[in-house]
């Protein structure tokens, strides 16, 4: 008992006695200054030392761009524009998921798969557009094929499916063609030279269902009209409207120019399409 007593006053007095350390001259030996020590100081001020160097090690790394240098820590520049990135991958897929449905839809107008006003149910249109149900009739078989034999007839006349209607048709553009309707080498439509930027207009009254642009044609405008009468203008400078617009006869729709790939120099590429089938546009529009 007396042993541990006297090991535990030696192990205190080995930490509690005293040390003085002396910092002098080299040359002079002259004394700078001293201070004492002990055993327990230096013990203790050593750890508050670590902690105070350890704490400040870590909150260096966990609120400042430090962290970035060292290996296995993320950027946060890096991880913010991944971000974006992906939110902009994400509203870029819904638009050209949306674009492929319009345009599929009007791959179906175009070829008479489907009636043009199926492709939007907006009630705006459906108020503009009402056509009679024409499965509240019941024809005669002799009306049957009457109407057959003049649909046939007439179908490629989109002004001749209601007669009562004063339906007209006006000028895009005024100017020379140079290239005009030919089915047989598929150029459904007619190349009128123009002026650049010339304003290109509404032949008749309707709704915009296309304006984007495309790598062959440039600036393309789309329009319906009564009647089941699709207009079709390519290769324009620029677009005044856009897909949904509800638009007047002689009203502004793009400018005229030299876009997209499939063009030698400023004109309009105008094409009319009947229930699905090509008509030549010079046979109801005067251009001159």
């Amino acid at each position: 008992m007396q042993q541990k007593e006297k090991r535990g006053k030696k192990i205190k007095k080995k930490l509690l006695h005293k040390y003085r350390l002396v910092v002098l001259n080299e040359e002079t030996f002259e004394e700078r200054f001293s201070f004492k020590l002990s055993r327990l100081n230096v013990f203790v001020f050593s750890t508050i030392f670590a902690i105070l160097l350890i704490a400040s090690t870590t909150l260096l790394i966990a609120f400042t761009p430090l962290r970035e240098y060292i290996p296995g820590y993320s950027s946060t520049t890096l991880k913010k524009r991944a971000t974006e990135l992906t939110y902009e991958t994400d509203s870029l897929q819904q638009r050209i998921l949306v674009n492929e449905q319009y345009l599929e839809s009007i791959k179906k107008v175009l070829t008479g798969d489907v009636k043009a006003e199926n492709l939007n149910k907006d009630s705006i249109l459906e108020v503009v557009q009402r056509e009679i149900n024409e499965g509240q009739f019941l024809p005669s078989k002799e009306d049957s094929l009457l109407r057959e034999k003049v649909q046939q007839e007439d179908k490629y006349n989109p002004l001749t499916d209601n007669p009562a209607v004063n339906f007209v048709l006006f000028p895009p553009v005024n100017g020379t063609i140079s290239e005009a309707y030919n089915p047989e080498e598929k150029h459904y439509g007619v190349d009128i030279v123009t002026v650049q930027n010339s304003p290109v207009k509404a032949v008749a009254d309707g709704t915009v269902i296309f304006a984007e642009w495309t790598a062959e044609t440039g600036y393309v405008i789309i329009v319906k009209h009564p009647f089941n009468l699709i207009s079709v203008y390519k290769h324009n400078a620029s677009l005044t409207k856009s897909q949904g617009d509800l638009i007047k006869a002689g009203e502004v729709i793009a400018a005229s120019g030299n876009s997209g790939e499939f063009t030698t120099g400023p004109h309009l590429h105008f094409e009319l399409w009947s229930d699905g089938y090509p008509i030549n546009p010079q046979n109801f529009i005067d251009f001159n």
